[in-house]
């Protein structure tokens, strides 16, 4: 019997990009102290209260079926709270409650691509990037950008793309690049989506992970309320990334078809989840600060100890919570140069070609252990790169 080529086709044909971090948890499992610095999960975990509201709302019965586009109460929530962050008037019509954020994209990319239609994506990207605009069965198309231009795409490399597309996936702040998009920036693409009648879908888990600069969601920009679609997460903002509750934003027929295919998929979210998601957004902006926190002031440490030396050199570290390092002084590709010290030091990091060909010759690190950890792993993995400097 033979599977769907839309299934095993996912991943391209090649590999997921995903070798070091597995190989690293098998590390772990066979007892091995390795020092993660792979994936986004934050070292502290969803906070007791918002715990306590999940666990109260499960008590009191909230543990049946709830509403397929998300409990009224929560949408309403998200919506005033795009409202009064962007300046667009939302309303619960705009939103649809998703378990997670990665249910979002692959919700979006159903909503706006048929068979066979071209996507567009900026490279690097999300790993997932590629292999959700192939699961909904479109053909996925990169747009490379330079670590020379700090991986901000331009107008004429999304236009040379452009044609026969109907889509454009893009994510500010940038994971793996750290990157937050300019006014220019997000100006062009807008401009390229109009001009070339593109659908704009804005991942924007990290909105409230932001140094440099300051997030702009593409949906305010003139002439892009009406062609933009915004996926959000509590995973990042509130640390509950195994809660898996996000959302979709956008035009109000686009989310009444949404509704549609939620109900032919994943029939919502749980109830007491979702009433926990409510109690975390009411408890203000001062919440998202403190889980941001650790990572603003690792990127403090970070640029420490990288300061005084070219061999690991930090891209512009604007937002979210990872380090795009250039390692291509060491004549290593990423990928070797993470194999490397995983094996020399146990200390694990993504190699920069999991997130696409622009990325090749860095390495992206999670900012995502206690800070003694976390410098103690960014010294040796500067000593690891001189060590490999060719003489």
């Amino acid at each position: 019997m033979e599977l769907s080529t839309r299934i095993t086709n996912i991943t391209g044909g090649g590999s997921d990009g995903w070798g070091v971090f597995y190989r690293a948890r098998r590390m772990i499992r066979e007892g091995i102290k390795v020092t993660e610095l792979t994936i986004g999960e934050h070292d502290i975990r969803t906070h007791p209260d918002i715990l306590g509201a999940m666990h109260a709302a499960a008590v009191a019965g909230h543990t049946g079926y709830a509403e397929v586009p998300g409990i009224l109460s929560l949408r309403e929530a998200v919506a005033a709270r795009i409202t009064e962050r962007t300046g667009v008037v939302t309303k619960a019509a705009n939103i649809l409650i998703t378990p997670g954020g990665q249910a979002g994209l692959f919700a979006a990319h159903n909503a706006v691509c048929n068979q066979g239609d071209t996507a567009l994506f900026i490279d690097p990207y999300y790993a997932t990037y590629p292999g959700t605009i192939r699961a909904v069965g479109a053909e996925a198309r990169a747009i490379v950008t330079s670590p020379d231009t700090a991986f901000q795409p331009t107008y004429e490399a999304i236009a040379a793309q452009a044609t026969g597309a109907k889509s454009l996936l893009i994510n500010t702040p940038n994971n793996p690049t750290g990157a937050v998009y300019s006014t220019e920036t997000l100006n062009a693409i807008a401009r390229a989506c109009k001009e070339h009648d593109l659908w704009l879908i804005s991942d924007e888990v990290y909105d409230t992970q932001v140094w440099d600069g300051a997030h702009i969601s593409p949906r305010t920009l003139p002439g892009m309320t009406e062609r933009t679609l915004v996926v959000g997460s509590m995973s990042k903002s509130h640390a509950m990334t195994g809660s898996r509750v996000g959302w979709i934003c956008g035009p109000e027929e686009a989310i009444t078809h949404l509704i549609t295919l939620a109900t032919h998929t994943t029939y919502g979210v749980a109830g007491y989840i979702q009433d926990a998601a409510e109690f975390a957004l009411g408890q203000g902006q001062q919440v998202e600060e403190a889980v941001a926190a650790p990572f603003l002031r690792r990127r403090a440490l970070t640029l420490d100890v990288l300061k005084g030396q070219n061999v690991v050199r930090p891209l512009p570290i604007q937002g979210a919570m990872y380090a795009m390092l250039d390692i291509r002084a060491t004549g290593l590709s990423g990928e070797d140069f993470a194999n490397g010290l995983l094996d020399a030091h146990h200390i694990a990091v993504m190699p920069g070609e999991s997130f696409g060909s622009a990325a090749a010759g860095h390495i992206r690190v999670a900012m995502t252990v206690d800070d003694a950890d976390y410098v103690a792993a960014l010294q040796q993995l500067v000593a690891f790169a001189q060590s490999h400097v060719p003489k």
